[in-house]
């Protein structure tokens, strides 16, 4: 059967668009507090794996031997826009560790933040491997690399050892053994699974009191360094920035392409996943936001209460429609 509706788009008085999706939360036992939708096909987490990507980099004691801060652990789960801030940062990571810009195995694109491309235009600079969204998480992958003294060269491979590390990670967290890989857009495997089981691995990261210390540890400051700078995590004006700025703290939020998205929220200890079917990102900022604005975590944010009730504009910037959640959702036992 069909996912349910979760996302709606206006025009005038019609529906214009509609958006089926599926949502999972689930609490660090395992136990299902909350599905919609299909939680048990597997489905690719994209750039919401990001967070479990990088625990390996901490629990190896790769981070601490290399004396990364907490800004680089935030870089390393983000997928940002190409900033300076960002960039910057990278930049000076790679060089701490022996590496360039040319170590990264993720290819170039142009910085997402508007301002920053037309500044570089300006300048006739073109973008390189920096500006990709993935190369604070790359840059983790080499880091961990160099730590255990192996090869570099391939790391993004899915049989090198940085990478089976990552996949045992999830399969330990996750409670699932047979994990399928794609190629995500930065050229290092992204593992998939179903909802289910993701939601189970986010809320250990959450509440990580029956993890061993290693990794509760590290669990606890993957979390700590996303909510502390969530600009690092994504950007200026993302919508994963404003939701955990607009949650003082209480949960970290990771986008994933095609519509994924991730929660994490400490205070309750669950885990949330969320995949809209036709990949739009719209669809699943809406979605999240008004997960999280039920769970009481938002207030009266004005920038996140824009995501949750999106105004459709027209050229002249008029309003002549609305993004919102459906009544499915809506009228869910959600809490």
């Amino acid at each position: 059967m069909a996912n349910p509706i979760l996302v709606e788009v206006t025009r005038g008085p019609l529906v214009e668009s509609i958006h089926r999706g599926s949502i999972a939360i689930a609490d660090a036992s395992g136990t299902l507090i909350f599905a919609l939708g299909d939680i048990d096909t597997p489905v690719y987490p994209r750039s919401s794996l990001k967070p479990i990507q990088t625990l390996p980099l901490i629990e190896s004691g790769a981070a601490e031997a290399f004396g990364l801060t907490e800004e680089e652990i935030a870089l390393a789960c983000a997928s940002h826009s190409g900033e300076p801030m960002h960039t910057q940062r990278v930049a000076a990571w790679l060089s701490s560790i022996g590496c360039a810009e040319s170590d990264l195995a993720c290819g170039p694109h142009p910085p997402r933040y508007e301002p920053a491309w037309e500044e570089m235009v300006k300048r006739g600079e073109h973008p390189s491997r920096l500006h990709n969204n993935c190369s604070g998480k790359h840059a983790g992958f080499l880091t961990l690399a160099k730590h255990w003294d192996i090869a570099t060269n391939g790391y993004e491979r899915v049989d090198h050892p940085v990478q089976q590390e990552v996949m045992a990670t999830l399969s330990r967290l996750s409670g699932v053994s047979n994990l399928p890989y794609g190629i995500d857009g930065c050229a290092a495997p992204n593992f998939a699974l179903p909802l289910l089981g993701f939601a189970r691995a986010l809320a250990q990261l959450a509440d990580p009191s029956a993890l061993d210390p290693i990794r509760a540890d590290a669990a606890c400051r993957v979390v700590h360094a996303m909510v502390s700078f969530p600009e690092l995590v994504s950007g200026t004006g993302r919508a994963c920035a404003i939701l955990m700025r607009a949650s003082a703290g209480r949960a970290a939020v990771k986008t994933g392409a095609e519509g994924f998205y991730a929660g994490i929220i400490p205070e309750r200890g669950l885990g949330i996943a969320l995949k809209i079917d036709d990949g739009a990102s719209r669809a699943a900022e809406t979605a999240i936001t008004f997960v999280l604005d039920r769970m009481g975590l938002l207030g009266e944010d004005k920038a996140a209460r824009a995501i949750l009730d999106a105004p459709v504009l027209n050229t002249r910037n008029e309003t002549v429609g609305t993004r919102r959640v459906s009544e499915t959702l809506a009228r869910s036992a959600l809490r």
